[in-house]
């Protein structure tokens, strides 16, 4: 998986590029930015949010069982030993049984990005200065 992220013209205006999909971002006012789009760390709530719905779906289906809706709302609430904290707060509209909500939430933090924010990750980065 690839994204392409390019600085516009304005200060924090950014544009991500994923496949064919495109995606704005900028930082706040009060960060400098305008408020053009989110911000990353918005983006990276976003991102577990989303696996974690994903997830839950793919889960329901392969059960068979039937619920009327999935909300997961991520927050971004400190930082421990200089690594942030997500809440995930998930909302299942439909009837599980005890037995079922707890396997909901054993699924739910195995979604591929809780795995990925919560190990252990490396990453390499590289610089290429092109001169003018």
């Amino acid at each position: 998986m690839i994204a392409t992220v390019t600085l516009g013209a304005e200060d924090f205006e950014m544009k991500a590029v994923m496949r064919q999909h495109e995606l704005l971002l900028d930082e706040p006012v009060n960060y400098g930015g305008k408020d053009l789009g989110p911000a990353s760390m918005e983006l990276l709530c976003a991102t577990l949010g989303a696996c974690t719905v994903a997830t839950l779906k793919m889960y329901l289906n392969r059960k068979g069982w039937q619920i009327h809706g999935l909300e997961a709302v991520v927050e971004r609430t400190a930082t421990v030993n200089i690594k942030p904290v997500f809440t995930v707060n998930i909302t299942v509209k439909g009837d599980l049984t005890p037995e079922q909500t707890q396997r909901m939430l054993d699924i739910a933090n195995a979604c591929p990005v809780h795995k990925a924010l919560e190990g252990s990750n490396k990453i390499i980065t590289k610089l290429e200065v092109n001169g003018s």
